[in-house]
């Protein structure tokens, strides 16, 4: 099936979007960026919620990772049944469950009630991506999904353009609650949009399948090919687990920038992210997905080395730094993406994009946990042992170099 449907885009790779393909592009790119923004926004709201609601550093990476062990639960419950329905179904009922979420977290007044806040919006919005990655497995063929990931993960340097300063202005003039409820105000317009304009995605339910939801979940968790892919791509979120929830309290009381100058740090390095994520996904088309990764990789550890070694810095070196390290880390995400949608076959897309992105909820759960265990924040605010979450961080992307060559394997051989 896969190869057959390859055939045809091999000889044409380059070939220009329909209107609708580009819609769905667009659309699928807005709703990750609202997903990633209501994670992302934790990170710049940190140095304004641990006081305002008394926390630890402790209890605030319990915030963020509460998300991603939901999101990995969900994930799993979600496998066995997500190549059972019309994808345009499944991504409505989740994108609802992800508003009321947000909604929940935005009226929020208590770390517990946060806690159950998030751990709601986890359980539906961290299956959101695995959804939008199937239908554009089944939409788009692997010769261009470097480009399609490119313009879709341009969702996380848009966040860091838009979201992210709008947040923090909203926050700083009202309250840390005001950014989740812009959010929730978006994404309702979303989900609007998709229920009138998105057509069913629904090729994969014409294949003939005789095993039930729980024999579909264990067949696709059980194949030694998929199990290759997923011991990869679980890795692939801990630096941004494990480096983003302190980011903003870094570079605050760390690297000496004034609260009121962040915002233009991530507004900065989110328009360079723009303009640098479809290039990066046209530049995997071209030059291969696991080259790009590696290159990507190995720049983004030296980065990440140097940059979580640093003292207090110019605002300038500041920017220059996170712009060449988000750069970095998107060119290796989007070839990544790209590469690994290529493991599984179409009867399987949904499970396995389901049991990957939980997999890598899990693990960015841990990752996210750990890192608050690593790194203290002293009396004066400044975090100590954020060089060594560093070294913790360039030694699992190297790992992930490895296991990913077996991926790359398995593509090539495929098809």
């Amino acid at each position: 099936m896969d190869s057959a449907t390859a055939a045809p885009a091999a000889r044409a790779p380059a070939a220009p979007f329909t209107s609708y393909q580009r819609f769905v592009v667009f659309l699928l790119a807005f709703l990750q960026f609202t997903v990633i923004l209501d994670f992302m926004i934790l990170s710049p709201l940190g140095a304004i919620l641990m006081p305002a609601l008394q926390i630890t550093t402790r209890q605030f990476g319990m915030v963020v990772s509460v998300y991603a062990f939901s999101a990995g639960v969900a994930g799993l419950l979600a496998a066995g049944f997500a190549d059972r329905f019309d994808r345009k179904k499944l991504l409505l009922f989740f994108y609802c469950g992800f508003v009321l979420g947000t909604l929940l977290c935005g009226v929020a007044g208590s770390y517990h009630f946060l806690l159950f806040a998030r751990m709601v919006t986890g359980l539906f919005g961290g299956v959101i991506g695995s959804i939008s990655f199937a239908i554009i497995t089944d939409l788009f063929p692997l010769q261009v999904r470097g480009r399609v990931m490119g313009i879709v993960q341009t969702a996380f340097a848009a966040s860091q353009v838009l979201g992210i300063p709008i947040g923090w202005e909203l926050a700083t003039r009202w309250n840390w609650h005001a950014p989740f409820l812009l959010i929730v105000g978006c994404s309702v317009v979303a989900g609007i949009v998709i229920f009138v304009r998105l057509q069913p995605v629904d090729a994969h339910l014409k294949v003939a399948r005789d095993r039930s939801a729980m024999a579909h979940l264990l067949h696709t968790a059980s194949q030694s090919r998929y199990l290759i892919g997923f011991s990869a791509t679980m890795l692939l979120a801990t630096g941004g687990f494990m480096l983003m929830p302190f980011g903003s309290a870094f570079s605050i009381n760390n690297l000496g920038i004034a609260s009121n100058k962040l915002s233009t740090v991530y507004f900065v390095t989110g328009i360079v992210s723009m303009i640098a994520g479809p290039l990066a996904g046209r530049l995997a088309d071209r030059v291969g997905k696991y080259t790009l990764f590696c290159i990507g990789t190995v720049l983004a550890i030296g980065v990440v080395i140097f940059y979580t070694h640093l003292d207090v810095t110019p605002l300038w070196l500041v920017i220059a730094i996170s712009c060449v390290m988000f750069v970095c880390v998107s060119a290796r995400m989007i070839a990544a993406s790209a590469l690994t949608s290529g493991v599984p076959a179409m009867p399987d897309r949904g499970a396995y994009m389901a049991i990957n992105s939980s997999l890598q909820q899990f693990s960015g759960g841990v990752a996210a946990g750990l890192a608050g265990l690593i790194v203290v924040q002293s009396p004066t605010g400044r975090l100590q042992h954020y060089g060594l979450l560093g070294w913790v961080v360039a030694s699992v992307m190297g790992l992930t170099v490895l296991l990913m060559f077996n991926v790359h394997r398995i593509v090539r051989e495929k098809t």
